[in-house]
C-alpha cells in the first residue's frame, strides 16, 4: 500500500547514492556532529564513497555481509553508507551485548569483516576467538593504539582509497540487516531492503514529523536499532537536517548536555528515558533548551509523563509505534493532534487492523491482534522459516501486539501477545495498570506479569520500581489502582524491586520477570 503524494523509488535504486544526491547542493553544511567534531556534507559523501571504494579493495563482493559494532559516531554513518553503496550488506548490531552474542551473531550472518569501535575491540576478540567464523578483515573505528596483526585503522583506510561509484542495486535487493531486540526472547537477523530506507524517511519523517532543514536532532535511541537509524541517519539527512551523535549511554545527564549544548530542535527518546529525565532534578528549563519537537517509540507512551513533559517544556511528544520488522514507525499520534495515551492513527501509507482469535477484525473498543501492511516490511528473519511464515504473512506483517481502537480512530496500546493475562476469562492489559501505577507519585515504573495462585489460577502480579527516597506500601498501591481501574484489574501481588530487566533500547523484559517468577515457584 502506497500513497498517492509520494513516489515511489525506481526500480533501480541504491539509498547511499539517493542520500548523497540530494545533498550536492549542500556540500559546506554540517551534516553529522559527533563527541570529536563535525562532518559536513561534501565530506560525507567523499568519505562514504571512498569507504565503498576500500570495501571493494578488500575483496568484499555484493550482498556479502559486513558486521558494525560501534558506538554513535560520524563512522557508523560513513560504514553503514559506504556498505550501501557498495551494495555489501551491513549487519548492525547493539553495542550492549556479550561476547557470546557477538559470535552467534557473526556465524549467523557470517560475516566477511567487522568495522568495530576500539573500545568493544577486547569483547569482539574474545567472540572472535571463541569459535570459527568467516571474518577476513578487521577495521577499527576511532582509535590510535597499536592494531591487532592485519587490522585495518578506519580513518586511514578511508583516506587512502579512492572513491567508487555506486553499486546498481535493485530497490528490492537485501541492503543490511538489524537484529530484533529481545524483549520476548532470542534476537533474530531481520533484512532489510534498499527502498525500506526510502520509504520510511518519505511516509513518517517527511509525513507525519515534518523535518526541515533547518532542523538539528538528536536521538538518545541508538543507530543500531531500527527506530534510531531513522530519527539519526534516514529521516535528517534526507531533508538536510544537521544531526547530534553521541557514544555514550543516553543517562539524563548526558541528554541534558546535548540539550543545552548543541540545541537540538527535535529530540527523539523512549518512555523509560523521558521518565527517568522528568524526575532528576537537573532537568534544564524551557527557555534552556531550542526543542520544537520530541518523538517516542519502544514503548507506549504513558499519559502522565507526555502532559508533562509538555507542560515543562511547551512541546508535543509525538507517541509512535514501529518494529525492527517494519523498520520504523508506522502507528503514531501527529504534531498538532496528540492524544496522550494513544498511539494514534496509522501513518499515511500504512493499514493496520486489529484482529480477533479468529483472525477476523475486531469492533471498536475491543482488544485485538495488530497487524500492518505498508511499504517498509522486511524481507525475512535470516535462517529462521518458521518465524518468518508466523510474522511475515502475504502482505501483512503481524506485530505481535495488541490494540483497541476507538471509535475516532486512535489507538491505544493494551500489551505484547505474551504479555496478555486473562484474569477469571477476561483480558487484563499489564500496561494499562502500569500506567495507572506510574502516576502514583512514589512509583518511577512498573511491570506487570501473570503469577499463578495457590489455586492455580492466574493473577496479576506488579513488580515496581520505587523513586528515590520515596515510601509506599503494598496496600496503597493496591488501593490506588482499585480507584482508578475497575475492580478485578488491580495487582493482587506486588513486589518492589530495585530495577526492572531491560533491553538496551529501555523496553522491559517482561519474560525475564516471567522466568524469575518461575524458577521461584
Amino acid at each position: 500500500m502506497t500513497t498517492p503524494h509520494v513516489a515511489p523509488p525506481p526500480e533501480r535504486f541504491n539509498f547511499a547514492r539517493h542520500l548523497l544526491a540530494l545533498n550536492t547542493t549542500r556540500a559546506s553544511k554540517t551534516a553529522l556532529i559527533d563527541d570529536q567534531g563535525q562532518l559536513s556534507y561534501g565530506q560525507l559523501a567523499d568519505q562514504v564513497q571512498r569507504f565503498a571504494g576500500a570495501l571493494a579493495a578488500l575483496g568484499l563482493r555484493r550482498e556479502e555481509r559486513v558486521l558494525l559494532l560501534m558506538h554513535d559516531c560520524s563512522d557508523w554513518v560513513v560504514a553503514f553508507l559506504g556498505a550501501l553503496h557498495a551494495g555489501v550488506v551491513p549487519v548492525a548490531v547493539n553495542t550492549l551485548l556479550t561476547a557470546q552474542d557477538y559470535a552467534y551473531m557473526l556465524g549467523n550472518s557470517r560475516a566477511q569483516a567487522v568495522i568495530v569501535s576500539a573500545a568493544l575491540l577486547p569483547t569482539l576478540q574474545t567472540a572472535l576467538a571463541s569459535q570459527t567464523t568467516e571474518v577476513q578483515h578487521l577495521i577499527v573505528s576511532r582509535t590510535t593504539d597499536p592494531l591487532p596483526a592485519g587490522a585495518h585503522n578506519f580513518s586511514a583506510l578511508v583516506a587512502a582509497s579512492q572513491p567508487a561509484q555506486a553499486a546498481d542495486t535493485h530497490g528490492d535487493e537485501p541492503a543490511f540487516w538489524l537484529f530484533s531486540s529481545g524483549s520476548t526472547g532470542a534476537p533474530k537477523g531481520t533484512v532489510h531492503t534498499q527502498a525500506n530506507l526510502y520509504w520510511t524517511a518519505e511516509l513518517y519523517g517527511k509525513g507525519v514529523l515534518g523535518l526541515r532543514e533547518s532542523d538539528v536532532v538528536f536521538s538518545a535511541a541508538k543507530l543500531f536499532f531500527a527506530y534510531g537509524l531513522g530519527n539519526a541517519l534516514t529521516f535528517p539527512l534526507s531533508v538536510g537536517a544537521s544531526v547530534v551523535l553521541m557514544a555514550e549511554r543516553p543517562t539524563p545527564q548526558a541528554c541534558f548536555k546535548r540539550f543545552t549544548k548543541q540545541k537540538p530542535t527535535v529530540f527523539y527518546g523512549a518512555p523509560t528515558g523521558y521518565g527517568g529525565m522528568l524526575a532528576n532534578p537537573d532537568l534544564p528549563k524551557k527557555s534552556e533548551v531550542a526543542l520544537r519537537l520530541c518523538s517516542s517509540a519502544g514503548e507506549a507512551l504513558p499519559q502522565d509523563i507526555g502532559q508533562r513533559w509538555t507542560n515543562h517544556f511547551g512541546v508535543e511528544i509525538i507517541d509512535g509505534i514501529g518494529s525492527t520488522e517494519m523498520l520504523h514507525v508506522f502507528l503514531s499520534n501527529r504534531p498538532g493532534d496528540v492524544r496522550y495515551g494513544t498511539t494514534g492513527k496509522p501513518v499515511p501509507g500504512y493499514e493496520i487492523e486489529l484482529r480477533g482469535e479468529d483472525g477476523k477484525p475486531v469492533p471498536d473498543g475491543e482488544i485485538g491482534d495488530l497487524y500492518i501492511r505498508g511499504p517498509s516490511a522486511a524481507l525475512m528473519y535470516w535462517n529462521n522459516r518458521d518465524k518468518t511464515r508466523d510474522t511475515f504473512q502475504g502482505g501483512w506483517t503481524k506485530a505481535g501486539d495488541k490494540y483497541t481502537r476507538d471509535t475516532d480512530g486512535y489507538c491505544t496500546y493494551a500489551g505484547r501477545n505474551d504479555d496478555m493475562l486473562k484474569v477469571s476469562g477476561i483480558y487484563v492489559s499489564p500496561f494499562e495498570v502500569e500506567a495507572t501505577l506510574v502516576q502514583h507519585p512514589a512509583v518511577l515504573e512498573a511491570a506487570v506479569i501473570g503469577k499463578t495462585d495457590a489455586d492455580g489460577l492466574t493473577k496479576t502480579k506488579a513488580c515496581v520500581v520505587l523513586k528515590s527516597g520515596a515510601q509506599a506500601t503494598e496496600s496503597e498501591l493496591q488501593a490506588f489502582v482499585k480507584e482508578k481501574l475497575a475492580p478485578y484489574k488491580y495487582p493482587r501481588f506486588i513486589e518492589f524491586l530495585p530495577e526492572l530487566p531491560k533491553t538496551a533500547t529501555g523496553k522491559i523484559q517482561r519474560f525475564r520477570l516471567r522466568e524469575r517468577e518461575t524458577s521461584s515457584a
